[in-house]
């Protein structure tokens, strides 16, 4: 058996024992990609298992994450921080070898994937920042920036709403660093992919602007070699490589959904021993193939020594575009001035301006300062105010910041964490309301701790003549409840300043920031460092404390007015706003309490969206002003009136309280 073959068969039986062993995982995909990933390995990916992070190299994105045990399979043979042992564990109780591929969890994994399409779509975001990153720091004696972006993916990829929406996008922007290769085997859990699906791929691909190559044997990794050199030559258009394979192949279960998801059992992995020629126990990898690797991995090895040595001489010339390389990379810390960008950032009491307004200036501004920030809004940038900088990022124009990711909210959040992953500070406009389209991109950033920033806008019945379809109801507390995740709702410009600083800044928790559509007052002693405590006294009680009212966003202002009412009748009471309740349950007790204070047990809540949440905040004594049915069509300000947000129930509500 040539070392080739062998080494592919050690792929293989990795995974397949690793599956047999949890007794679980999905073993058709290892046997059936192996000749793919051993050849993008071997002959053509760049990387260094000693030096992970090294900025320069070629990033994979397995997609089709359920195929986990082949990736850890090849790390584990490339010598990655992942012994026999990890992969003995596999799918086990804090093992490096999860399920599905996990971000900072595994070494060597550069995306957390397994929901379908989710890998493809941050594989974009990968070559997108690769090719800004290229475009704005290279220079014509040092290529600094030079690499390429792969991924994996299924049949099933391949049906997901987000892979068309990103392939659409990567297409039209000309991503020729992105090679995206396809397993197709005809089959899907349910059965064969025909019974669900019956186009033409290849025409697909090739109408949003892919190169297309077909490699019609999955076992033939000379034509799968040739096919990757060809992709590599397009200067002007991703690739996708189609690659005919046979799930579980060798198998009983070759060619069958059976293949799938269940693992293939103690007699069916001897027979399919016996049909590859596989004469070694479970776990049990000749020393030739590990020697065999190895090789491949020292040739790599001097690709980065060449790279370092390029590095060193670009200190020395451009020391400048260096030190924000080392930002990108993660050797140094984000640096931004946002004390000298917000200085000449100032706003007028009681001058009326809506928080997406602000927020747009405020984002314009930190631009000019940082060449990190990269991104845009869903084809609502004249909406949401959110738009990157330097023009339009395009094929032609490398080096502009603000993408227009078209009406792709779904692809847009995945492209972006693509872009933070690699270093960027990306960030993403949209609507609020569709932020439903954007969660579970929302949720793998949480999941992967990456600082993904989202600006939201419209944020609630206030929308107005948009009616129920645009005002976002339940959208605030479906965010508060993903883990670690920071949603912050501003309620005037100072506390847009500090949300922004806070996304901005953050370095493992991604952030939604949500932005009112209408004007609301700037707040007399609103603070934007106050906002990082997720809750301040924003106007304090003039005696003693009779109630609590707690705002967030355009609320606020109506809390402050309705303080004024209230101590007409004779009630003193003291408003805090309360911008995140994720920063607020950060800070100690002694803070929390000195903000409510325990002995204080009337308590309003006034927020326009869904109550759920604030039971902890308003106690068993205390009372919600919230929306919990959905909104109308109506002017705003109509709408606020009709649901209630008024001074005169504000008041009516706390008497009823005393």
């Amino acid at each position: 058996m040539r070392l080739e073959e062998k080494s592919i068969n050690a792929l293989r039986f990795l995974g397949v024992d690793m599956v047999n062993r949890a007794n679980s995982g999905h073993p058709g995909i290892v046997l059936g990609a192996a000749p793919m990933l051993y050849t993008l390995y071997t002959k053509h990916m760049n990387f260094d298992p000693k030096e992970k992070n090294w900025m320069n190299r070629d990033r994979f994105v397995l997609s089709a994450g359920h195929g986990s045990a082949l990736i850890y399979s090849m790390l584990h043979l490339a010598g990655y921080d992942l012994p026999m042992d990890e992969l003995k564990n596999f799918r086990q109780w804090g093992s490096k070898t999860a399920g599905h591929p996990e971000y900072m969890h595994t070494d060597g994994i550069e995306a957390t994937t397994g929901p379908l399409g989710q890998g493809v779509g941050m594989a974009v975001g990968m070559a997108i920042a690769e090719k800004y990153t290229a475009a704005k720091f290279n220079k014509e004696d040092t290529k600094i920036i030079d690499h390429y972006t792969y991924s994996i993916c299924g049949d099933g990829d391949l049906q997901e709403g987000v892979t068309q929406e990103s392939a659409s996008l990567a297409g039209h922007l000309g991503l020729s660093k992105l090679i995206l290769i396809y397993d197709s085997n005809d089959i899907q859990l349910d059965g064969p992919v025909e019974m669900a699906n019956s186009e033409n791929t290849k025409e697909k691909f090739e109408a949003m602007n892919w190169n297309y190559i077909l490699v019609k044997d999955g076992e033939d990794t000379k034509e799968i070699n040739k096919a990757l050199k060809e992709a590599k030559k397009q200067d002007d258009k991703p690739t996708l490589i189609e690659i005919k394979t046979k799930i579980g192949i060798g198998s009983p279960v070759e060619g069958k959904s059976a293949a799938h998801g269940a693992p293939l059992g103690d007699k069916n992995t001897i027979e399919t021993r016996k049909s590859l020629n596989w004469n070694y126990e479970p776990f049990e990898i000749p020393q030739d193939v590990y020697n065999h690797i190895k090789e491949f991995v020292e040739e790599k090895h001097k690709k980065l020594l060449k790279w370092e040595k390029d590095l060193k001489d670009y200190k020395e010339k451009y020391p400048e575009d260096y030190d924000m390389l080392m930002q990108i990379a993660g050797e140094k810390e984000f640096q931004l001035d946002f004390d000298k960008v917000y200085r000449d950032i100032e706003y007028v009491p009681g001058e009326k301006e809506a928080t997406r307004a602000s927020s747009g200036n405020i984002i314009k501004e930190l631009q000019k300062v940082s060449p990190l920030l990269i991104g845009g809004s869903a084809d609502l940038t004249a909406s949401t105010k959110i738009k990157g900088a330097d023009g339009n990022f395009e094929y032609n124009n490398p080096k502009g910041r603000n993408i227009n990711f078209g009406v792709r909210e779904h692809a847009m959040a995945a492209i972006t964490n693509g872009i933070v992953l690699s270093g960027l500070k990306g960030f993403a406009g949209g609507f609020f309301i569709f932020s439903d389209y954007m969660k579970p991109a929302m949720r793998l950033s949480a999941l992967m701790e990456i600082p993904t920033a989202y600006g939201f806008t419209h944020d609630s019945i206030a929308v107005g003549e948009d009616g129920p379809t645009h005002q976002p109801v339940e959208q605030l507390a479906g965010l508060r409840a993903v883990p670690n995740f920071n949603v912050i709702r501003p309620a005037d410009g100072n506390e847009v300043k500090g949300a922004w600083k806070i996304a901005l800044t953050s370095k493992k928790t991604p952030t939604a920031v949500v932005f009112t559509r209408q004007g609301v007052p700037q707040l007399a002693k609103s603070s934007e460092k106050e906002v990082e405590k997720g809750a301040y006294v924003i106007s304090p009680e003039k005696n003693k404390i009779d109630a609590l009212l707690i705002a967030t966003g355009s609320e606020v202002s109506l809390a402050i007015e309705s303080q004024e009412a209230l101590l007409e009748e004779g009630i003193d009471v003291r408003v805090v706003s309360m911008p995140s309740m994720e920063l607020f349950d950060e800070q100690n007790q002694e803070y929390k309490d000195s903000v409510l204070p325990k002995e204080v047990d009337k308590r309003l809540s006034i927020e326009m969206a869904s109550s759920l949440g604030w039971g902890k905040y308003v106690g068993l004594n205390g009372k919600t002003m919230s929306v919990d049915k959905f909104g109308a069509s109506a002017k705003g300000s109509r709408n606020v009136e009709e649901y209630g947000f008024t001074v005169e129930k504000v008041v009516k509500t706390v008497k009823s309280m005393m």
